[in-house]
């Protein structure tokens, strides 16, 4: 028996988040090209060492990406879009980051979206019948040489062909994206040949589309696929985020080398698994949760393992997923409470992990493991985690709880009539650009070099500046910019008990994009008003109607580290409480139009459609527990971005929120197809400009995207917004794209009074 460790993939960004600040100071012209590659280069290396030195066998090689690993996988096959090719047609660094960008006004980047069920984010393939694909990208083969060079024992890694054309759109003239296989095949083959002649025991294929509920088609593109692939060298089929059981009758005959499971996301029976797949693959199973950072009970998964180490012939130890969800390293904290530190693992913890945890099985012993994993025993009892006032709140919630007081018609009439806004009345989604002063600002105050009373000074000031550009600007409905704000999940976090906070603990969103989730240690109450103060001060600003912002419960509890002693459910309504509190001090502080954003909605729904009506009923309740006891003429909206609505329109329908606002700029409004097939009872504000790109929409693009949306949605329910917050954008992009959206909606306003439309 022969037992080895590794992990599915390092997080790229660097441990000081090097690749976002270089990547950004090569899009500003600030560093060369060379610059970058460097510290590309620089980042590798010291991944590689890293994963090293605590302890991995086989070091993972093409888990780093200039922008997101599904963008490098079009690279590779010479998939780019044809609008994003330069004058020699180069397939380069720039032309990556043309097609994740856009470039002038006119070509907009390719769309965005989640990965499966994550807040990772990639770029849609885009699928054309008649372009020419060919191998274009090498940089799998280079950073391979590179760790080889370095002496490492190399595992590369490789998007799968088939989930690569399950993630990906048809462009133009309809087809069927299996349609491609044939044409991508040759290009994997090419790659795989290519590892051949080097130093490797294996090759790490990413088939993550293998936990999905497939058509038959695509199963049997599998097999297709991969006896094509099949010789070269070895190839360990890997998936994730869920399991492959009810796959796995046409799994066992595909003629790959071994297969990886995710034993944290994946229900087994470990047995039963191991007697249907062949007895000469590796078996990889992931033990340790990449998506999470609690340390694992390792004596547990020492109790699980040894049952079936004598079962295989070579068995593998690994990371659930790639670590590319967790935070770099656990020794950059210097300022969590040293308790509640050692409940906790990052990246490189997690790799440390994986050795402790090999070596226990190698000299069957578990004295380091017993001290390893003390820490999460004794947090089970711990009076700091469970609250008897929370739970019991929670308990006493009854279904009555969830509705409004009146149905979204007669609710409709009455806000009409007390706000009477215009029709396409404009708004935006929340923040405003957060300029380094601001970022200074917060800084100063955390670190108590300004006091409170000058940090509310400056903060009122930068609130006055806002309204006052919203004035010049004519919104019709003004937020307050957010300037008090770091995350829309980490600031609500601070303000809630029952959360914890890093320094360092940054995981990439897409690109350059970094995020800092709180972490989840305890039961959750709001400690006092969170966001009323702020909110009173810009209403006292202005006659125009202000739009209170808050995150949605379901969004907080999906960006967060979640806790895993207590449901899912349990946690989304801790925080719906809390927010329901926070809603009630709105309105009774005369905000009377409160937007609860919940962009991970669909994010969090199980990758098996035989467990959405569970999910979903349980986190639209928590939505609606937030706004249940709202007046009638309380207008509450609702935003969503960079997701599929198709699959679950019922429940959004069900959220009842008088406004959603949604991502739809991007995709040229494709996503309101959903709103064609499925009549949505309520507002709309469709997105109509892609706030994640430099360009300024022009009035004559907006007025094109209005006209689109009024073919989906009655025009007395459209709204008119970006897609999303404007906090990564500068003043003048700002500035420039709001004025042309005001007047767009104004020259439609014109168009409609005179029945040109």
């Amino acid at each position: 028996m022969v037992i080895s460790n590794h992990i599915l993939g390092f997080p790229r960004i660097g441990v000081n988040r090097e690749l976002k600040k270089a990547q950004e100071s090569y899009w500003s012209g600030e560093i060369s090209q060379s610059d970058l590659l460097l510290i590309g280069k620089n980042i590798r290396q010291e991944n590689w060492k890293q994963q090293k030195d605590a302890g991995i066998q086989y070091i993972s090689v093409g888990d780093f990406a200039w922008y997101d690993h599904v963008l490098s996988t079009s690279m590779m096959l010479g998939n780019i879009p044809e609008r994003h090719h330069n004058i020699n047609n180069s397939i380069d660094l720039d032309c990556l980051f043309r097609v994740a960008r856009g470039s002038n006004p006119d070509i907009s980047a390719s769309e965005m979206t989640k990965w499966f069920n994550t807040n990772y984010h990639y770029i849609v393939p885009e699928f054309n019948k008649n372009r020419i694909l060919k191998f274009s990208w090498n940089q799998l083969l280079e950073e391979t040489d590179q760790a080889l060079a370095l002496g490492y024992n190399v595992k590369p890694i490789i998007l799968g062909p088939i989930t690569y054309l399950w993630l990906g759109k048809v462009k133009g003239k309809h087809f069927d994206r299996l349609d491609l296989l044939d044409s991508i095949l040759p290009i994997y083959k090419h790659i795989l040949d290519k590892l051949s002649h080097r130093n490797i025991s294996f090759v790490q294929i990413d088939e993550p589309a293998l936990v999905l509920e497939l058509p038959e088609k695509w199963k049997k593109a599998y097999l297709h696929a991969y006896k094509y692939l099949n010789g070269s060298t070895k190839i360990l089929l890997t998936t994730y985020f869920d399991s492959i059981n009810h796959n796995i009758e046409f799994i066992r005959n595909l003629p790959v080398d071994g297969i990886h499971v995710d034993l944290i996301f994946g229900k087994y029976n470990l047995f039963d698994l191991n007697n249907k797949i062949p007895k000469e693959w590796i078996l990889s199973l992931g033990v340790i949760n990449g998506r999470n950072v609690w340390k694992s009970d390792l004596l547990k998964w020492f109790d699980v393992i040894s049952k079936i180490i004598k079962f295989r012939q070579s068995l593998l130890i690994s990371s659930s997923c790639s670590l590319l969800h967790s935070p770099i390293d656990l020794e950059m904290e210097k300022n969590l409470d040293q308790d509640t530190k050692k409940w906790f693992a990052f990246a490189v913890q997690k790799c440390n992990e994986l050795r402790l945890l090999l070596k226990a099985l190698e000299d069957n012993d578990t004295t380091f493991i017993k001290k390893w994993s003390d820490p999460i025993y004794k947090r089970s009892a711990s009076k700091k985690v469970h609250k008897f006032e929370v739970q019991n709140r929670v308990s006493k919630i009854l279904n009555n709880n969830f509705s409004r007081i009146s149905n979204y018609s007669v609710r409709s009439k009455e806000q009409k009539e007390k706000f009477n806004l215009p029709i396409l009345p404009t708004t935006t989604i929340g923040s405003f650009p957060q300029t380094i002063e601001i970022r200074k600002l917060r800084k100063d105050f955390k670190e108590n070099i300004i006091t409170f009373e000058e940090y509310e000074t400056s903060i009122k000031k930068h609130i006055k500046e806002v309204i006052k550009v919203q004035e010049e600007l004519d919104i019709d409905v003004f937020v307050h910019g957010e300037a008090e704000r770091n995350d829309m999940v980490e600031y609500f976090g601070e303000n809630l008990d029952g959360f914890v906070f890093t320094d360092n603990g940054w995981v990439q969103s897409y690109g350059s994009r970094c995020v800092k989730p709180p972490i989840i240690v305890s039961d959750i109450s709001r400690k006092k008003p969170i966001t009323v103060e702020w909110l009173k001060y810009a209403k006292s600003l202005t006659k125009k109607p202000i739009k209170g912002m808050l995150t949605g419960p379901v969004t907080i509890l999906f960006w967060s580290f979640p806790r895993e002693d207590i449901s899912l459910e349990a946690i989304s309504k801790q925080i719906a409480l809390s927010l329901y509190d926070e809603v009630l001090d709105l309105e009774k502080s005369g905000i009377e139009i409160i937007q609860i954003d919940e962009p991970a909605l669909r994010e969090g729904l199980p990758l098996k459609k035989s467990y959405w009506n569970e999910y979903l009923t349980w986190a639209v309740d928590a939505f609606r527990i937030t706004c249940s006891n709202v007046k009638n003429t309380t207008q509450i909206h609702t935003h969503m971005c960079y997701c599929e609505f198709n699959d679950i329109m019922d429940s959004i329908a069900l959220l009842d929120a008088d406004v959603i606002t949604i991502e739809t700029a991007r995709s040229d409004m494709e996503l309101l197809e959903a709103f064609k097939k499925f009549k949505y009872p309520n507002e709309v504000g469709p997105g109509v400009y892609d706030i994640h790109s430099s360009n300024i929409p022009s009035v004559e693009s907006i007025n094109i995207l209005l006209k689109k949306a009024m073919k989906y949605i009655p025009l007395d329910r459209i709204w008119i917004n970006p897609d999303c917050g404007l906090k990564t954008r500068k003043w003048n992009e700002t500035i420039s794209a709001l004025k042309n959206m005001v007047k767009s909606a104004k020259t439609m306003r014109s168009l409609i009074k005179n029945h040109i439309i």
